[in-house]
């Protein structure tokens, strides 16, 4: 049977609405000031009926950014937990914004003489300035130092909103730091892992964090085997010298946490040797920029407010009967590590709190996982790299725990889009496992 005239004007007539109604939402997405705003923008958008593949399209594709000032930008922000911070932007000279961007964090130090928030000197990267790409100096004080969990949500603030403002390329935001800067880079990476590519630790220690003012019980060693660290350590450091932060060192370099280490035998507690140093620094970040989707992932945590590592989240945790103990933890020092065993007495941090681990290997559409303290975990398979036509299958522990199809489903798509603000890591299904006790 034919279509009369009026009834295709009426269909077309339908269409274009329906497209006017998708572009409307969509733009309501990318003008979200935040992932809360963002979220709701995104229910706009499955009342609007857009295809999976569409949305997928889209979400690749991004917002579109305009002309930006080149120059210093003073912003702030206030993180979840209710605390107020300042920091600054450098923009790149004839910022660009068709061109996707590197961002260095740079976490200063002397953070016990700092007792307010406010910002100190001008702002700008100075003598520490290397490749062009957008520099963000961001501020710690007494109360709320790098190596708080405060700190870490204003980084991620601080990512989401350059993110909504600058073309900022993904995969290459990176944390920089000098002293207790250096610092609070192991703790962060230690922490939060998912927005960095690497971690460039500068005069700092990480035994400074198992101080006892500061370890909570919840720091896990084995969760810097993620992402690579490009560390300097000064011979004549009058704080952290190589005698004694080399041993830790060495020790994570031999059990799978990649580092470029790069000691200076006559480095004081300074930054002298940047202009030797700045173009192996900067080389490192070039050459290792971040993989959103990892074959291979290990992530420890003790409650679920830290528990996600990319498409890995733990979800609930517990002892399970029969629970292997093959993983390798880092934390536990073995005697045979002579010097560093004097120092530990035979583990880096504390561990008050019970932590939980998953280690995961995935090649094409199976999972394995190795799993510790951990009864349920989800998986967030993303379409660029599970084959959603063909069954998916986990194996927790030697063991079946899920072999069958996943549905792509837009509302997933839209949830962690919104919640990651990342044109190159995007997720079309949640495949929720629990292991049975």
């Amino acid at each position: 049977m034919k279509l009369g005239h009026l009834a295709v004007v009426s269909i077309l007539a339908v269409s274009s609405c329906a497209g006017q109604s998708v572009e409307a939402a969509f733009q309501k997405f990318w003008s979200a000031d935040s992932p809360s705003s963002a979220a709701k923008a995104a229910s706009e958008i499955e009342k609007a009926k857009v295809s999976f593949d569409e949305a997928l399209r889209r979400l690749k594709a991004g917002r579109s950014y305009g002309p930006q000032k080149s120059d210093v930008v003073q912003m702030k922000n206030r993180t979840s937990d209710g605390v107020e911070h300042f920091f600054s932007v450098n923009v790149p000279p004839n910022y660009d914004p068709a061109k996707r961007y590197q961002v260095r964090f740079q976490l200063h130090g002397g953070v016990g003489g700092r007792v307010d928030n406010q910002p100190r000197g001008t702002g700008e990267i100075g003598q520490l300035a290397g490749a062009e790409q957008i520099y963000v100096l961001p501020y710690a004080w007494d109360t709320q130092p790098w190596w708080g969990n405060d700190q870490v949500l204003n980084l991620a603030a601080i990512v989401d909103a350059l993110k909504r403002n600058y073309n900022v390329d993904e995969n290459h935001v990176v944390v920089a730091g000098v002293s207790d800067g250096g610092t609070g880079g192991y703790f962060v990476s230690m922490r939060d892992t998912t927005p960095y590519a690497s971690f460039e630790i500068l005069n700092g220690f990480i035994a400074v964090l198992s101080n006892s003012e500061i370890d909570d019980g919840k720091m896990y060693p084995n969760n810097l085997r993620n992402k690579p660290l490009f560390v300097i350590n000064g011979g004549k450091d009058r704080l952290y010298p190589t005698s004694v932060t080399e041993p830790y060192t060495r020790y994570l370099m031999k059990n799978g946490v990649q580092i470029e280490y790069h000691p200076q035998p006559e480095g004081e507690h300074n930054t002298r040797w940047w202009p030797e140093m700045k173009g192996p620094f900067e080389a490192f970040v070039a050459g290792h920029p971040r993989d959103p989707h990892p074959d291979k992932l290990t992530w420890e945590a003790s409650d679920a407010a830290h528990g996600r590592a990319h498409w890995l989240v733990l979800d609930a945790f517990g002892t399970l009967p029969g629970e292997r103990a093959i993983l390798q933890d880092l934390n536990d020092v073995p005697s045979s590590e002579k010097g560093l065993y004097d120092y530990t007495g035979g583990a880096i941090f504390n561990r008050a709190k019970n932590p939980g681990r998953v280690d995961l290997v995935r090649k094409g559409n199976v999972v394995e996982a190795t799993t510790r303290g951990v009864t349920a975990f989800t998986l967030l398979l993303s379409p660029d790299e599970f084959d959603f036509s063909k069954p998916v299958q986990v194996v927790a522990n030697g063991r079946d725990v899920y072999n069958g199809p996943v549905a792509r489903d837009v509302k997933t798509l839209l949830k962690w889009a919104a919640v990651d603000n990342d044109r190159t890591m995007l997720y079309g299904a949640e495949l929720k496992i629990t292991l049975k006790k």
